[in-house]
């Protein structure tokens, strides 16, 4: 019964920072639809907010950082959002294209370093390895 109820709690507190994060992204992104002035600046800002802070809980699940830390999602990350960076700053042009590219230019650069601290980290690892076989006596 413990565990039953244990799973339950565990559905609904990741549903609900789910719906967090979606919320907060549909804030940040749907408020000048709907709102002016002031009003949509702090919809805006609160709403991007809300889903960085529910996103960053969503990466620290040890199933999400599993799938966000291999190499292919890396370098699709590293990418995507490189190229898109890129086209932001194009289209958009002035101040708002330089934020937005910085933004989707830091992720890209975020994606990157996770490529190169995961092949030093395989490096190490296979190291020790390859020593070990060699010295090995009668090989």
């Amino acid at each position: 019964m413990s565990s039953a109820l244990t799973s339950v709690k565990s559905f609904l507190a990741d549903l609900l920072l789910w719906a967090f994060f979606v919320g907060g992204l549909a804030a940040g992104g749907a408020a000048g639809a709907v709102l002016d002035g002031t009003r949509k600046d702090v919809v805006t800002y609160g709403g991007s907010v809300v889903a960085l802070l529910a996103g960053s809980r969503i990466a620290a699940k040890p199933r999400i950082r599993a799938f966000l830390s291999r190499p292919g999602t890396l370098w699709f990350l590293f990418l995507f959002n490189g190229v898109t960076a890129v086209v932001l700053y194009v289209v958009l042009g002035g101040v708002d294209g330089i934020i937005a590219a910085a933004a989707m230019g830091l992720v890209s650069l975020g994606a990157a370093g996770g490529l190169v601290g995961g092949r030093r980290r395989r490096t190490q690892e296979a190291a020790p390895r390859g020593r070990a076989a060699r010295t090995t006596p009668g090989a």
